[in-house]
């Protein structure tokens, strides 16, 4: 009678979970379905080679976008990811303890809460008036630091799983803890790291606050970093406001090229992040 009792329980509690899971997955899958709906049919060789139209004007692509938006998520990457992993060893590896590693870590959590506009209007505020022009550099900036705090809390998680008999080892033999860190501890939290990152670079690819504060877009293709350069997302926010078809029909297909490159990322991310738990 128990056993039949653990089985009927087992039963509805399992039901439960698979209907919760269903009703999870409806939601991502309504969204990406509507958006392959109605992008797909939009999608052609011209809208990834061309640059925009005029207003209204039927054709045109969004090829500076896909390169701007590379281009800032690049010099994002750059600044974001190797301070984030320098943070992390910081904090994890020489200090863990002390009033300054409790406060880098409350402003890492606080950081990572925050709204990405608050981060916009702040380099705003701070590069864009003082440079006097929007530019790819500031756009940069502004995701690097959405991207930072992101970095240092998946790298401080990962070097937190490497085993402190792994550093003992390589103490007994001589080695500096600098070196340590650097041929031992890195390598074996490796693909962990990698997966924080290109999950921190997807979250970032998709943003449109902060650019319209920073990068502002562009019509044409960018000469330099040091001026105002076409992002994908805000792109898709100007054409997705308009009141022409043409442009509404160019928003879905960007969205989903959007949508592509962040689950390419994320689909690399977990494979990387499978590789490394077998």
């Amino acid at each position: 009678m128990n056993d039949r009792l653990r089985k009927y329980r087992n039963r509805i509690m399992m039901g439960i979970f698979i209907v919760a899971t269903l009703i999870a997955l409806i939601p991502l899958f309504g969204v990406l379905g509507y958006v392959v709906i109605n992008g797909f049919s939009a999608l052609n060789l011209e809208f990834f080679i061309n640059l925009p139209k005029a207003m209204g004007a039927p054709g045109g692509g969004m090829a500076n976008s896909i390169v701007g938006t590379l281009i800032m998520v690049l010099i994002a990457s750059l600044i974001g990811i190797p301070v984030g992993i320098l943070a992390a060893i910081y904090l994890t590896e020489y200090d863990r303890t002390s009033w300054l590693s409790v406060a880098v870590r409350f402003a890492t959590d606080v950081l990572t809460g925050i709204p990405s506009i608050i981060v916009g209007i702040v380099i705003y505020t701070a590069v864009v008036l003082k440079m006097g022009h929007f530019s790819a550099l500031a756009g940069g900036l502004a995701l690097s630091i959405i991207m930072i705090p992101l970095i240092i809390r998946s790298t401080e998680e990962m070097l937190k799983l490497v085993s402190h008999s792994i550093r003992e080892a390589g103490y007994a033999l001589g080695i500096s803890k600098g070196k340590t860190i650097l041929r031992i501890v890195l390598p074996t939290a490796a693909k962990g790291i990698i997966t924080g990152a290109m999950l921190a670079v997807a979250r970032v690819s998709g943003e449109t606050a902060p650019l319209l504060f920073t990068a502002l877009g562009n019509q044409y293709w960018a000469r330099s970093l040091n001026e105002p350069i076409a992002a994908l997302p805000v792109q898709i926010y100007q054409y997705a406001t308009s009141p022409y078809k043409e442009w509404h029909q160019q928003a879905w297909a960007g969205s989903l090229v959007l949508i592509s490159m962040v689950v390419i990322l994320n689909l690399i991310a977990r494979f990387a992040f499978r590789s490394r738990s077998n």
